[in-house]
């Protein structure tokens, strides 16, 4: 079984910074792709940013420059910092990964999602 718990959402006003966490935890749980996605009400969930297993990153256009992706791969850990934020980047946010546990196949995991909503 592999948990997935995120944390750091909350209500910012624009041009503010705000700092999202996951980790993610599981017996022999070994976690290949992290990252984040996010889905604002209405609208279909989409990527924000991704972390592989040696640390290349991946940034959908809209948030270029003003997010970056992170990773603690001893802890399974992957952060999101969010600089210059804009009210169109309010959106529930949830934490992605890719492993195994032990030898299994590979599989994805989500969290719950943590609100982060941009507002004056």
């Amino acid at each position: 079984q592999v948990q997935v718990a995120e944390s750091g959402g909350g209500l910012v006003q624009p041009g503010g910074s705000l700092r999202l966490s996951c980790v993610a935890s599981g017996n022999m749980f070994s976690a290949d792709m992290m990252g984040w996605y996010r889905q604002a009400s209405g609208n279909q969930r989409e990527l924000v940013a991704l972390i592989d297993g040696i640390g290349k990153t991946t940034y959908t256009d809209s948030i270029q420059d003003r997010f970056t992706i992170s990773r603690d791969f001893a802890e399974h850990t992957v952060y999101l910092q969010m600089n210059s934020l804009k009210p169109e980047d309010t959106a529930v946010y949830y934490c992605f990964c890719s492993g195994t546990i032990g030898l299994g196949p590979r599989r994805d995991y989500w969290g719950q999602g943590t609100q982060v909503t941009v507002s004056s």
